[in-house]
């Protein structure tokens, strides 16, 4: 019997093609989040949580549950996680799709300044500048060079060790409002957002908030992602899977 689709998870999008999957007969699904965050909001789908062990783990999983299609619905800024999966799949004839939510761009009003990876960042925002790091924990460390700014830092989960030496952590998980963001800007006296052009619906407030402000922007831009078939929607990623063969595949 051909083997399940994997779903590479850990956005909204991915939560939203797990839902819709649901309701396709016949189709087994598997999740995986890659366990970044704790007490991850669950899928409607199995789901398997932690890493598969790198290249050589992932590969195994691959040749042991000899999956009919796996879609790579992970985050634009998971790096690693596109060119492996795809390389991976082509070297076993597996189906591979990317959903890949489009990036922002900017709208009237708003000053970003493109910053090509997070390490750069420090070389636009000067010293002594209040800065809103609104980026998560799980790549702080790109962000030492930020010494010497006063430095208010977001994630899920606190961590030990920020390389910021000064930086004020404040907890939160998304979505945000456009006010709730536009507060804590306010309340830390906010001159420089940093962001990751991560795109979606659900990130834009802090950049709304930004613009009401007058804050400026560092936009970080997305890493490379994998020449391979991709989508930008749920209803696209959908539509490809209901007209593949493996759909009904037994």
């Amino acid at each position: 019997m051909t083997g399940p689709v994997l779903l590479l998870a850990g956005t909204a999008e991915a939560r939203a093609l797990a839902a819709e999957l649901t309701a396709l007969r016949g189709l087994p699904v598997i999740a995986s989040l890659a366990g970044a965050v704790s007490a991850p909001a669950a899928l409607p789908v199995p789901t398997r949580v932690g890493g598969f062990g790198g290249d050589v783990g992932f590969a195994a999983w691959l040749d042991a549950h000899r999956p009919r299609m796996v879609i790579d619905a992970t985050h634009p800024f998971a790096a690693r996680i596109g060119p492996r999966t795809a390389a991976a799949c082509a070297a076993r004839g597996l189906p591979y799709l990317r959903l890949l939510r489009p990036p922002w761009q900017p709208e009237p009003g708003e000053a970003w300044v493109d910053v090509p990876r997070e390490e750069d960042v420090a070389r636009v925002i000067s010293p002594g500048a209040r800065v809103f790091l609104a980026t998560g924990g799980q790549r702080l460390n790109r962000f030492s060079g930020l010494a010497g700014r006063q430095v208010v830092w977001r994630g899920i989960d606190p961590r030990d060790g920020c390389p910021i030496p000064g930086a004020v952590f404040v907890q939160g998980r998304p979505p945000f409002t456009e006010a709730a963001e536009r507060a804590r800007m306010t309340e830390h006296r906010i001159q420089w957002l940093v962001t990751r052009n991560a795109g979606g619906d659900m990130g834009r407030a802090k950049l709304a908030a930004a613009r009401a402000l007058g804050v400026r922007v560092a936009m970080i831009a997305r890493p490379p992602a994998p020449d391979a078939p991709t989508v930008t929607t749920v209803a696209a990623a959908l539509s490809h899977i209901r007209g593949a063969a493996w759909t009904n595949a037994s």
